[in-house]
């Protein structure tokens, strides 16, 4: 059974984003803190200095007495913002964020703006409210009603990023530099996530990892008439696409080398259809499938692991195509295109990259010259069993804050942050969960934070630290 007051709680944390948090927020998302790897200049433009500095001024107003609050700066690198607060009770847990967003993007409705605040009923729009500026406010507040009652919660370190958007490239000097602070953590708390609704907790159970390379096929040394060389010169272009084949079939979209596929944990399909059984058919429908476009399965929990647990193909890019109203009847000499793989959770992405560039490039088609430069990897991350205190504290928590069973499921995107922390901690439990629902459009226009989700949350991980606490007395 919770410790926390729940009616007590529900008004601490409603009244401190209403008076304390919603005006940081709104101000946070006037600054146009372009993570690293869209702005080259942020150290000059100082925007990322300046979310900061709001982040820092905001937590020295409500974290507990005797917390320690520091802006750590390392050389070449996006400022880390840490804060420190000592338990009242046994163990030790780490809290996660970022202050870095993403590119304005284009198409914002012409009343909203990613840097102007909107609020309109329970919406709160501006570029990153949901990803993931409100995380700060949202886990410092939930550490501070715990306070505020009485109840016991263990020792509790924020960890603030500011280039997450970009790969989290300063995360581990930081870690390494915040070794001898760091303790061990019996709780992760991750806020950067996603939910299939907004009237319950959605639990992210596993995230996928990723392997993206560019294939280059090449025929000629210059383009040469269609006509002349045609039948004579092999096509760039149906070589790649026969190379793609040795990866995928086409008709099934099932990926065929060995190196990128994962047994599926049972404990994970029944996650799936406990989830399928509450999303139904909104998992296809939230996107906007041309025509009579619909996906290879119709059974809602096949969907899920299609998404969440087998990996898939998308060509994302090419070179050596011209466009269609400038193309002349040219056999062209080259094509390459920009592979992006999704990978299971377990696979590894260095791996999966080398595995797919051997079956590219061994004994090509007709001798052609084909190649295969990596543009990156990621691991996937599979969370830790929930059973115990933390399964049920989500569980409980869930029913007292939403009224609904929280639901346990994976994404299908990256937060290569996760298995950095799990390797950092293996002995941790971890809470990934968010905000980032239906139309909240993080990386798009009209991004918006869903209020009444995000105040659910702020008092979960309350009942969450509570529990930590309590299971170790």
């Amino acid at each position: 059974m919770s410790a926390l007051d729940l009616p007590q709680a529900r008004e601490q944390v409603e009244a401190a984003w209403a008076d304390s948090i919603l005006p940081a927020l709104k101000a946070f998302i006037r600054i146009p803190a372009l993570s690293p790897a869209f702005d080259a200049d942020w150290a000059e433009n100082g925007h990322i200095d300046e979310a900061v500095a709001l982040a820092e001024d905001w937590c020295r107003e409500t974290a507990p007495a005797g917390s320690t609050i520091e802006v750590i700066r390392l050389a070449g690198r996006t400022p880390l913002l840490w804060v420190d607060i000592p338990g009242t009770g046994p163990g030790e847990a780490l809290l996660y964020g970022h202050l870095d967003k993403q590119p304005e993007a284009s198409g914002w409705d012409q009343d909203k703006g990613p840097w102007q605040p909107v609020q309109i009923d329970d919406r709160l729009y501006g570029r990153g409210s949901a990803d993931d500026g409100y995380a700060l406010f949202a886990s410092l507040q939930a550490i501070r009603t715990a306070h505020d009652q009485g109840v016991a919660y263990p020792r509790c370190m924020l960890l603030i990023e500011c280039a997450e958007e970009s790969g989290s490239p300063d995360l581990p000097a930081y870690l390494d530099h915040l070794a001898p602070r760091l303790g061990e953590p019996g709780l992760v708390v991750c806020l950067d996530s996603g939910c299939a609704n907004y009237e319950q907790l959605w639990v992210t159970t596993s995230l996928r990892g990723m392997a993206a390379g560019d294939l280059s096929v090449r025929v000629l040394n210059q383009g040469v008439h269609s006509g002349d060389a045609g039948g004579v010169v092999p096509s760039s272009f149906r070589i790649a696409r026969a190379l793609l084949d040795r990866l995928e079939e086409a008709e099934t979209a099932r990926i065929r080398l060995d190196a990128l596929n994962a047994d599926i944990p049972e404990e994970r399909v029944q996650q799936a259809r406990a989830a399928a059984s509450v999303i139904g058919d909104s998992m296809q429908a939230k996107f906007p499938f041309a025509g009579a476009t619909r996906p290879r399965h119709s059974d809602p929990a096949e969907l899920i692991l299609d998404r969440t647990w087998r990996p898939c193909l998308e060509v994302i890019g090419a070179d050596g195509l011209p466009e269609s109203r400038a193309a002349g009847n040219v056999l062209r000499p080259e094509t390459t295109l920009r592979l992006s793989l999704r990978l299971p959770p377990t696979i590894d992405g260095d791996k999966a990259t080398r595995a797919v560039a051997e079956a590219l490039t061994d004994n090509p088609p007709q001798a052609a010259e084909v190649s295969f430069k990596a543009a990156g990897a990621a691991n996937g991350w599979n969370a830790p069993a929930f059973a115990g205190w933390l399964g049920d504290s989500l569980t409980e928590g869930s029913r007292r804050w939403f009224e609904r069973d929280a639901v346990f499921m994976g994404e299908g995107g990256s937060i290569p942050l996760m298995n950095l922390l799990a390797q950092r901690f293996p002995a941790a439990k971890f809470l990934v969960t968010g905000v980032l629902g239906p139309g909240s459009n993080a990386h798009g226009p009209n991004e918006f934070l869903h209020l009444p989700m995000a105040r659910g949350l702020t008092g979960i991980v309350a009942e969450a630290l509570t529990a930590q606490a309590a299971t170790r007395e």
